[in-house]
């Protein structure tokens, strides 16, 4: 019997999206390269106590960045055809293993980038964030990309698709988060001229971790619920439960830090890489320590 055309199909849906995401990634890197003017204008529109104004640099010439932000339209829509088609195939949500995973990390961090470039104009998250998604499609090379049968656990098609989708949106948001982390630590020791000011990519991963926050917190109640049809009872210390309550309480961390301690600057985001780091190990930790959730 012969493989699936649509799982043929999303696959050569898979390679379109790693192509576009490393052009765009290209794209912006020689967009930053190439940046001569920088203007100022007002922070962040709403209430906020970093009220004032901040530097925006603009990727000149040749509309670089905007071939870089096209592409990564393109790569997301590559990536969104690949998830479909796989759903379409197997009949379930496309999260039931690594492979898929590692796609759907990648387009939650596209896709939460973008939401934050069409809304600040802020393409150079995208020379970090990109990187990142790359890495993750990269990574879905080297995996299984067979649709096996659903083992019993995930046999629970609504709680699998709701549950792994917001963890997609979480860790896509903890992926900008990290992105204007490592941006601003370079700005704020390197005064980077080709950078945006210092402030603006503190109040972005602010922004962003306010989007991932309680995004993770839906992923852990889902996971109870989902543990107790599964297993039997809703907390096993898994180390993956155990790697995402870490990851909870460091992002808890920050948010109390910053709204009732005042941390900006070098410490706050710190604190938002260890966040990025605990969501990676989260990501990957069923493939050391095993666990309930080896199966994926």
């Amino acid at each position: 019997m012969g493989a699936d055309p649509m799982l043929e199909l999303s696959e050569y849906f898979f390679f379109a999206g790693l192509i576009a995401t490393i052009l765009a990634l290209v794209g912006y890197v020689l967009a930053l390269a190439s940046v001569r003017v920088a203007r100022t204008q007002p922070a962040l529109a709403g209430p906020q106590p970093s009220a004032g104004t901040v530097t925006v640099v603009r990727g000149e010439p040749g509309g670089l960045a905007s071939f870089g932000t096209l592409t990564t339209w393109l790569a997301l829509a590559f990536l969104t055809g690949t998830l479909v088609l796989r759903a379409v195939a197997t009949g379930h949500g496309p999260f039931s293993n690594m492979y898929e995973f590692s796609i759907a990390f990648a387009w939650g961090s596209l896709a939460v980038y973008l939401y934050f470039e069409r809304r600040y104009r802020l393409w150079v998250l995208g020379v970090v964030v990109l990187p990142v998604a790359v890495a993750l499609l990269l990574y879905a090379t080297t995996l299984p990309t067979a649709a096996d049968p659903l083992v019993p656990a995930l046999q629970n098609s609504l709680l699998l698709t709701v549950h792994v989708a917001v963890a997609i949106v979480a860790y896509g948001a903890f992926a900008v988060a990290f992105a204007a982390a490592i941006l601003f630590l370079i700005q704020s020791r390197f005064a980077a001229r080709r950078l945006p000011n210092a402030q603006l990519l503190d109040d972005i991963s602010y922004r962003a971790t306010l989007v991932g926050f309680p995004f993770l917190t839906l992923v852990i109640v889902l996971g109870a619920l989902w543990a107790e049809v599964a297993w039997g009872r809703y907390w096993s210390w898994d180390p993956k439960e155990t790697a995402s309550l870490v990851t909870w309480l460091i992002c808890g961390a920050y948010l109390h830090a910053r709204v009732v301690r005042g941390w900006r600057g070098e410490r706050a985001a710190l604190l938002l890489m260890a966040v990025f780091v605990a969501t990676l190990f989260t990501f990957f930790g069923n493939l050391f320590f095993g666990g309930l959730h080896s199966y994926a």
